[in-house]
Formats: structure tokens, C-alpha cells, sequence
């Protein structure tokens, strides 16, 4: 007959079976663990700007709020805040919550809207709008910062005079742009057309304008950004910037009749132009 095996052999066995499953699993867990830590030293990572806490919609960032954590590439959102560009993020307000730990995506944050035009004009100044066509507006291509000079042609007494009405002045916005590369909201990509500038005048020079805009066309001419030089400002009739200017009057010869000259022939300036003394009838006699 068999022996019966003792109840402590068994109870002995089996501790023994579940202390190796313990040990083989234990052995495993630090295996991979080991494995995984290997494989992010191996692998790229990238630094990702995260909550340190949960954040409430509404909240601002700031400094204290955030931590700077590595992150696998692979895992790593591409519109992930990183430390670099936390300055530009830094004061948002947060239009959807963060979770504490997770990388903070710009979508996360409230469309930051740019200053208002009143707010880029120092004291004194004054922001005016003026309507432009293809060709005043040198077809589109100007930008705002731009700075330009503003001629005005105006006709005078069958003449058309060209002369220089402001100059160096600043474009604030071209039709609804304010920033260079900036969509007017119609779909205008840059250097699309536009129907009107915004200009950052001085008094003196937002009345001058409104005036001029009601006796001459205007049109601007482009200038370097560094050119401050002032042109010399002078009314120059159009034909003869052109060189069609008519030529000056020939001097007439005088057209004596009676001994006196006919004074519609002669300059009013020419000594004929005056009448000639005549003599005395008594002193002839003497």
C-alpha cells in the first residue's frame, strides 16, 4: 500500500511552486522593465511642456503651473507646446482643460487675438483710410510696416501739376491686413489685391490728405525702409515732366504805324511799349 504523504509536504510543495511563479514573474517585470528603459535610451525623445496639476478651462499658464517632461517622438503630439516656445503661450488662457502630466497642445489654448489698431498708434497720432486701385496701390504688393510717399496729380488752369503731398509715411493695413502674411479674411492670400490703405499720419498730414482726396489723385510710390531722406517738394506741370511741355512764346517785332507801334505786337516790358515825347509846338517855334 502507498504511504500516505504528509500534509506539511504538500502544503511545503505547493508554497514552493507559487514562491518560483512568483520569482519567474518578478524576474520577467524587471526583464522588461530593463528592456523598455534600454529601448528610451536608444530612442529619440523630445521635451514637451506639461500641467504639473489638473487644469480648469479659463485658466491661465503660467510658469508655476507647468513642468518640462521627455516623451517618446513617437508619442509626442506634433502641435505639442515645447519649451522653447512657452513664451509665446505663456498668459493663454486654457479653452479646453489639462489633465496633469500630459503635453499641452496649442489647440488647447484661446485664439490670442492681435493688438488693435488704435493700440500701434503713439500719442498724436492718427490712422486714416484712403480708397486705392490696382495701379495707386502698386498693385497690391504693398505691405503693412511698408513705407511709402504719396503723390498727387491735380489739373490747374489746363495744366495737370504733380508734386510730392506726404512722405515716409507708414502703411498700418492694407484692405483688413494689419501683419504682413496675413489673410483679410476674403480668402486673399499675400500680395492679393485690396481696396483701401491705412496710414499713420500726424494731424496736420490726416487733414491735408482728406483735402487733397477731394482735388487730386493720388498715387503711392514705394520707399526703402531706411530712406528718410525728405524730397524737395515743388509743383511740376506733368507735360513737362514728360517733356512735352510747350515752348516758350517767340518775342514779336514791333509793327510801327504812324510813327507810333502797335502795342498788341510788343511786350508791355519793351521801351517801344511807351509812347515818344513829342515836342513842345511853342519851343519848336523858338
Amino acid at each position: 500500500m502507498l504511504q500516505r504523504v504528509p500534509r506539511n509536504l504538500i502544503i511545503l510543495a505547493v508554497a514552493a511552486v507559487f514562491g518560483l511563479g512568483a520569482a519567474w514573474l518578478a524576474a520577467r517585470y524587471l526583464e522588461e522593465r530593463a528592456t523598455e528603459i534600454e529601448q528610451r535610451q536608444l530612442g529619440q525623445m523630445g521635451r514637451a511642456v506639461v500641467a504639473k496639476t489638473d487644469l480648469a478651462v479659463g485658466t491661465p499658464l503660467t510658469h508655476d503651473l507647468v513642468a518640462v517632461r521627455e516623451v517618446p517622438v513617437e508619442w509626442l503630439h506634433s502641435s505639442a507646446i515645447t519649451p522653447e516656445q512657452f513664451e509665446r503661450a505663456a498668459g493663454a488662457l486654457l479653452a479646453q482643460p489639462a489633465r496633469g502630466g500630459e503635453p499641452l497642445v496649442w489647440s488647447q489654448l484661446e485664439e490670442r487675438r492681435a493688438a488693435s489698431l488704435s493700440a500701434q498708434l503713439a500719442p498724436g497720432r492718427r490712422a486714416t483710410t484712403i480708397p486705392v486701385d490696382e495701379t495707386s496701390s502698386l498693385s497690391g504688393l504693398l505691405r503693412p510696416g511698408d513705407r511709402i510717399d504719396l503723390l498727387a496729380t491735380v489739373q490747374r488752369d489746363n495744366q495737370h501739376l504733380t508734386l510730392p503731398l506726404l512722405q515716409g509715411v507708414r502703411v498700418l493695413a492694407t484692405g483688413n491686413r494689419t501683419r504682413p502674411g496675413e489673410d483679410d479674411g476674403a480668402g486673399e492670400l499675400l500680395g492679393g489685391t485690396f481696396g483701401t490703405l491705412t496710414l499713420d499720419l500726424s494731424e496736420e498730414e490726416a487733414t491735408r490728405l482728406v483735402a487733397a482726396r477731394a482735388l487730386a489723385r493720388l498715387t503711392a510710390v514705394l520707399r526703402h525702409p531706411q530712406d528718410t531722406r525728405p524730397l524737395t517738394v515743388q509743383r511740376t506741370d506733368a507735360l513737362a515732366l514728360l517733356g512735352l511741355a510747350a515752348p516758350p512764346p517767340a518775342a514779336g517785332v514791333p509793327v510801327i504805324y504812324g510813327g507810333i507801334e502797335n502795342p498788341a505786337l510788343i511786350p508791355t516790358s519793351s521801351p517801344l511799349s511807351r509812347p515818344t515825347p513829342r515836342a513842345d509846338p511853342a519851343h519848336a517855334l523858338d
